[in-house]
Protein backbone atom coordinates (compact mmCIF):
# COMPACT_ATOMS: atom_id res chain seq x y z
CA UNK A 1 0.00 0.00 0.00
CA UNK A 2 1.27 3.25 -0.95
CA UNK A 3 1.43 6.41 1.85
CA UNK A 4 -0.86 9.12 1.08
CA UNK A 5 -0.20 12.72 0.56
CA UNK A 6 3.74 12.14 -0.49
CA UNK A 7 4.16 10.49 3.56
CA UNK A 8 7.47 8.79 4.09
CA UNK A 9 7.33 5.26 6.03
CA UNK A 10 9.94 4.50 7.74
CA UNK A 11 11.24 1.48 9.05
CA UNK A 12 13.81 1.98 11.87
CA UNK A 13 15.77 -1.72 12.79
CA UNK A 14 16.37 -1.32 17.12
CA UNK A 15 20.09 -2.39 16.86
CA UNK A 16 23.29 -0.82 19.08
CA UNK A 17 26.38 -0.45 16.18
CA UNK A 18 26.21 -4.00 14.27
CA UNK A 19 24.58 -5.77 17.24
CA UNK A 20 20.75 -7.03 17.82
CA UNK A 21 19.10 -6.52 20.48
CA UNK A 22 19.74 -9.80 22.40
CA UNK A 23 16.85 -10.82 24.77
CA UNK A 24 13.06 -10.14 25.20
CA UNK A 25 12.55 -7.33 27.59
CA UNK A 26 8.93 -6.09 29.26
CA UNK A 27 7.82 -4.01 31.61
CA UNK A 28 4.39 -4.55 31.80
CA UNK A 29 2.45 -3.61 34.84
CA UNK A 30 -1.25 -4.66 35.76
CA UNK A 31 -3.60 -3.56 38.54
CA UNK A 32 -6.43 -6.69 38.43
CA UNK A 33 -9.62 -6.77 40.48
CA UNK A 34 -11.77 -9.51 40.74
CA UNK A 35 -14.89 -10.11 43.53
CA UNK A 36 -16.10 -13.31 44.86
CA UNK A 37 -19.32 -15.01 43.49
CA UNK A 38 -22.25 -12.67 44.16
CA UNK A 39 -20.16 -10.54 45.97
CA UNK A 40 -20.40 -12.47 49.21
CA UNK A 41 -17.81 -11.22 51.85
CA UNK A 42 -15.94 -14.34 52.78
CA UNK A 43 -12.01 -13.41 52.61
CA UNK A 44 -12.15 -12.01 56.60
CA UNK A 45 -8.67 -11.43 57.84
CA UNK A 46 -7.54 -14.90 58.65
CA UNK A 47 -8.18 -15.97 54.78
CA UNK A 48 -6.94 -12.50 53.19
CA UNK A 49 -3.33 -12.38 54.35
CA UNK A 50 -2.72 -16.08 53.56
CA UNK A 51 -4.44 -16.05 50.23
CA UNK A 52 -2.53 -12.77 49.21
CA UNK A 53 0.91 -14.65 50.09
CA UNK A 54 -1.03 -17.72 47.88
CA UNK A 55 -1.78 -15.82 44.80
CA UNK A 56 1.98 -14.46 45.52
CA UNK A 57 3.10 -17.59 44.93
CA UNK A 58 0.81 -18.56 42.01
CA UNK A 59 2.09 -15.61 40.30
CA UNK A 60 6.02 -16.21 40.48
CA UNK A 61 5.16 -20.01 39.33
CA UNK A 62 3.79 -18.27 36.42
CA UNK A 63 7.03 -16.26 35.91
CA UNK A 64 4.62 -13.26 36.95
CA UNK A 65 5.60 -11.16 40.15
CA UNK A 66 2.78 -10.06 42.50
CA UNK A 67 4.28 -6.35 43.72
CA UNK A 68 1.54 -5.73 46.29
CA UNK A 69 -2.41 -7.00 47.02
CA UNK A 70 -5.23 -5.80 49.31
CA UNK A 71 -8.92 -5.72 48.78
CA UNK A 72 -12.00 -6.00 51.07
CA UNK A 73 -13.86 -9.09 52.56
CA UNK A 74 -15.53 -9.14 48.81
CA UNK A 75 -12.69 -8.54 46.34
CA UNK A 76 -9.19 -8.43 46.20
CA UNK A 77 -7.01 -6.19 44.01
CA UNK A 78 -3.69 -7.13 42.52
CA UNK A 79 -0.34 -4.90 41.61
CA UNK A 80 1.34 -7.33 39.16
CA UNK A 81 4.12 -7.32 36.90
CA UNK A 82 3.14 -9.31 34.11
CA UNK A 83 5.79 -11.87 32.61
CA UNK A 84 6.85 -11.70 29.15
CA UNK A 85 5.38 -14.85 28.02
CA UNK A 86 1.74 -14.53 30.30
CA UNK A 87 -1.39 -13.65 28.55
CA UNK A 88 -3.46 -11.96 30.65
CA UNK A 89 -6.35 -13.79 30.41
CA UNK A 90 -4.21 -17.03 31.77
CA UNK A 91 -2.62 -15.60 34.36
CA UNK A 92 -6.14 -14.74 35.90
CA UNK A 93 -7.87 -18.46 35.48
CA UNK A 94 -4.56 -19.49 37.27
CA UNK A 95 -4.84 -17.07 40.02
CA UNK A 96 -8.44 -17.75 40.74
CA UNK A 97 -8.76 -21.20 40.10
CA UNK A 98 -5.96 -22.30 42.05
CA UNK A 99 -6.72 -20.29 44.90
CA UNK A 100 -10.05 -21.31 44.79
CA UNK A 101 -8.74 -24.84 45.04
CA UNK A 102 -6.64 -23.79 47.85
CA UNK A 103 -9.30 -21.92 49.80
CA UNK A 104 -11.22 -25.09 49.52
CA UNK A 105 -8.53 -27.41 51.09
CA UNK A 106 -6.98 -24.99 53.37
CA UNK A 107 -10.49 -23.98 55.32
CA UNK A 108 -13.31 -26.60 56.02
CA UNK A 109 -15.58 -24.17 56.68
CA UNK A 110 -15.56 -22.63 53.08
CA UNK A 111 -16.42 -24.90 50.66
CA UNK A 112 -18.87 -23.04 48.86
CA UNK A 113 -16.30 -20.46 48.13
CA UNK A 114 -15.90 -19.08 44.31
CA UNK A 115 -14.95 -16.14 42.62
CA UNK A 116 -17.01 -14.43 40.02
CA UNK A 117 -16.32 -15.24 36.56
CA UNK A 118 -15.62 -12.00 35.45
CA UNK A 119 -12.34 -9.45 35.73
CA UNK A 120 -10.78 -6.04 35.16
CA UNK A 121 -7.25 -5.78 34.16
CA UNK A 122 -6.18 -2.18 33.91
CA UNK A 123 -2.71 -0.71 32.78
CA UNK A 124 0.16 1.03 34.84
CA UNK A 125 2.60 2.94 34.14
CA UNK A 126 5.58 3.29 35.79
CA UNK A 127 4.64 6.18 37.44
CA UNK A 128 2.26 5.66 38.76
CA UNK A 129 3.09 2.48 40.50
CA UNK A 130 3.33 4.17 44.12
CA UNK A 131 0.17 5.51 43.62
CA UNK A 132 -1.88 2.40 42.34
CA UNK A 133 0.28 0.12 45.56
CA UNK A 134 -1.32 2.50 48.47
CA UNK A 135 -4.70 2.92 46.65
CA UNK A 136 -4.40 -0.99 47.20
CA UNK A 137 -3.09 -1.03 51.04
CA UNK A 138 -5.48 1.12 52.13
CA UNK A 139 -8.85 -0.45 50.20
CA UNK A 140 -10.69 0.06 54.19
CA UNK A 141 -10.17 3.40 54.30
CA UNK A 142 -11.31 4.09 50.36
CA UNK A 143 -14.67 2.15 51.43
CA UNK A 144 -15.18 3.91 54.32
CA UNK A 145 -17.36 6.58 51.93
CA UNK A 146 -18.16 3.97 48.76
CA UNK A 147 -19.22 0.35 47.90
CA UNK A 148 -17.17 -1.45 45.56
CA UNK A 149 -19.66 -1.46 42.99
CA UNK A 150 -19.27 2.44 43.55
CA UNK A 151 -16.03 2.27 43.11
CA UNK A 152 -15.89 -0.25 40.25
CA UNK A 153 -17.99 1.76 37.74
CA UNK A 154 -15.50 4.43 38.47
CA UNK A 155 -12.43 2.51 37.48
CA UNK A 156 -14.23 1.09 34.22
CA UNK A 157 -15.44 4.81 33.04
CA UNK A 158 -11.80 6.39 33.85
CA UNK A 159 -10.40 3.41 31.70
CA UNK A 160 -13.16 4.27 29.07
CA UNK A 161 -14.14 0.16 29.22
CA UNK A 162 -17.86 -0.03 27.47
CA UNK A 163 -19.81 -1.94 30.08
CA UNK A 164 -23.32 -3.28 30.21
CA UNK A 165 -23.92 -2.75 34.26
CA UNK A 166 -26.22 -5.53 34.45
CA UNK A 167 -23.54 -8.27 33.51
CA UNK A 168 -20.69 -6.16 35.43
CA UNK A 169 -22.16 -8.12 38.50
CA UNK A 170 -22.52 -11.55 37.53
Amino acid sequence: MEPQGGETIWAVSCCWGNRRMPQSLSAIYLHLVFSTKRREPMLGNEVAGRLYAYLGGVATASKNSLICAGGMPDHVHLLVSLGRETAVAELIRDLKSNSSRWIHDTFATMKRFAWQNGYAAFSVSQSQLDAVRSYIENQAEHHRTRTFQEEFIEWLRRHHLPFDEQFVWD
